[in-house]
């Protein structure tokens, strides 16, 4: 079987993790089952509860079967920390104590199964059979295709789907808004307002993805969407309009948009593994009434473009990757709008194509000289105030010989502006990234620098490092990865054992004092980080690091 054959066949199975501190449960276990023909995968095991929580989102599991009792984090709140994270995941408990307390905590927690050890196949065999069942339940609900047909017609009243989309639109009169809404039973109390695009990738659908209509997909990804939010602290309404779904979000403070764009951020990736879809989550900028939110959805699709850049089946926030991108920029023609995105995405064959798009437009306009000029003037003032927006030396894309207007009107025709558009706009796609890669090594620093100099703190994680900078979680993990090629908890993890040895190695402490010193409140459990980091205990290692530099 061929490795992409491997790959389909995995995606159709449900995924588990095994939770023990004994490997050989482990192996009892896997070997105890037919795995695959019952319709599941061992998609991994972890020791204890710490290491579960991290590998359950790394591997995007179904189902989770752990241990009670386990060091660090017992099997109870493991349960309980999965279903408050991941709603729709099925945990089995099993323990060797059988005991009510231990039973009623599992049901109180919503776990599916409390099994007693030692493990019988065949109740083994019968608790999965029903968690498939379920499972599949779940699953058909989201894929039915006429129960998503009768979904759309019955949640999509005409009337409030009119009004959102005219409200985005900029279509109803400022002093008209609230006496529409309240006509179509919508309440826009805010006090802040954000519109997020929900844009579905059709060009590139997922490996293994069923032939579906977009059409029904769309509505696929909403319902997904819209049960999701339901479940948040927003409150958020959603519409199809153009092929994307828009979610128009009130928010109690401006400041709310960083855990919104976590949640916005959960729902693509829920979305790869339930509907089989690749989403990007645009996310506009926070506005103050209802009557801006054109504005935000501008920005809203201006994050989506970013994609290229970020990738898909994320959230992206326009504030956090372009804050210098003006929402009010009142855009006269599309084709100026078009250069300046491709100039912002940073790929140099579009720019060109949407240059070469917009010339050949103004060959065959026919327009008056006048208005010839105005034009011109108005797209080298765009590209100029975009330049400086981002700190762009204008006179390096430019130069500094005479003026930039003077020269481009002297151009003889539109192939002669065209090369010169296509020379500038180059030079300044160019600066941009460049001056994008120095904003981003700087935002990648300065967490470094925090990690360096807060790394003792036993609470240092994700959530503090983003206050700290001010950008959603969702965002910085992106960016960190990708410059450092670690996630930040990796990152802090190997900061942490580098500076273990080095105290190990220059200072006579006990191993709990060192483990306190790195930010580590529970000193066996550092000694697991330590051995699964370097093959060994922290004693056995600075033995064995002495013996070689004596025998040296």
């Amino acid at each position: 079987m061929s490795a992409s054959e491997k790959e389909r066949e995995n995606m159709s199975l449900y995924s588990v993790l095994l939770v023990d501190d004994e490997e050989e449960v482990f192996q009892v276990i896997m070997k105890k089952l037919d795995w695959e023909g019952m319709g599941f995968r061992i998609a991994g095991y972890a020791r204890n509860g710490v290491e579960a929580l991290e590998m359950a989102e790394e591997l995007s599991v179904d189902v989770v079967m752990t241990d009670i009792k386990m060091p660090y984090m017992d099997g109870l709140t493991l349960c309980r920390k999965l279903k408050e994270q991941y709603q729709k995941i099925k945990v089995i408990i099993f323990s060797g104590f059988d005991e009510f307390e231990y039973a009623r905590e599992a049901i109180k927690i919503e776990a599916e199964e409390y099994i007693l050890k030692p493990i019988n196949a065949n109740e083994l065999r019968e608790v999965f059979e029903r968690i498939k069942n379920n499972l599949d339940k779940e699953l058909d609900e989201k894929r039915n295709i006429d129960k998503l047909r009768e979904y759309y017609l019955e949640s999509l009243p005409m009337l409030q789907e009119n009004f959102l989309t005219s409200l985005i639109d900029g279509r109803i009169p400022e002093d008209s808004i609230e006496e529409y809404a309240k006509n179509c039973s919508l309440t826009l109390k805010g006090p802040y307002f954000v519109v997020t695009v929900l844009h579905i990738s059709t060009t590139n659908p997922m490996e293994g993805a069923l032939p579906i209509d977009p059409f029904l997909l769309a509505v696929s990804v909403k319902k997904l969407a819209e049960e999701q939010l339901a479940a948040s602290e927003y409150d958020s309404k959603i519409v199809t309009y153009l092929g994307d779904g828009i979610v128009i979000t009130q928010l109690p403070t401006e400041e709310a948009i960083t855990r919104f764009t976590d949640c916005m951020d959960k729902i693509c990736k829920m979305a790869k593994r339930v509907c089989k879809a690749k989403i990007t989550a645009g996310i506009g900028h926070v506005c103050s009434g209802p009557e801006e939110l054109q504005m935000s959805y501008l920005g809203a699709k201006n994050a989506v473009s970013y994609r290229v850049l970020y990738g898909n089946t994320r959230a992206i926030n326009i504030a956090e990757i372009d804050p210098q991108e003006n929402a009010d920029l009142p855009w006269e023609e599309p084709f100026i709008q078009k250069i300046i995105k491709k100039v912002k995405v940073g790929e140099e064959q579009p720019l060109l194509d949407a240059i070469a798009e917009f010339t050949e437009k103004l060959a065959g306009s026919k327009m008056s000289l006048q208005r010839y000029r105005i034009l011109i003037m108005e797209l080298i003032t765009e590209l100029s105030r975009f330049g400086a927006n981002n700190q762009i030396n204008l006179e390096d894309v430019f130069g500094g010989n005479g003026d930039v207007y003077t020269r481009a009107m002297q151009l003889e025709s539109t192939d002669a502006l065209r090369e010169w558009l296509c020379e500038n706009c180059l030079k300044l796609q160019k600066q941009v990234q460049n001056e994008r890669q120095d904003t981003t090594k700087s935002f990648v620093s300065k967490a470094i620098d925090y990690v360096k100099e807060h790394y003792a703190d036993t609470d240092l994680g994700i959530e503090t490092i983003c206050g700290y900078l001010n950008v959603s979680a969702a965002y910085f993990s992106t960016v960190f990865k990708k410059e450092t090629g670690k996630t930040f908890i990796n990152y802090l993890t190997d900061y942490r054992m580098e500076e273990a040895v080095e105290l190990l190695l220059t200072q006579n402490e006990k191993t709990y004092v060192i483990a306190e010193k790195v930010g580590y409140t529970d000193p066996n459990y550092f000694s697991y980080v330590f051995k699964k980091q370097f093959g060994m205990s922290p004693s056995k290692y600075k033995t064995s690091r002495m013996e070689a530099a004596q025998e040296a």
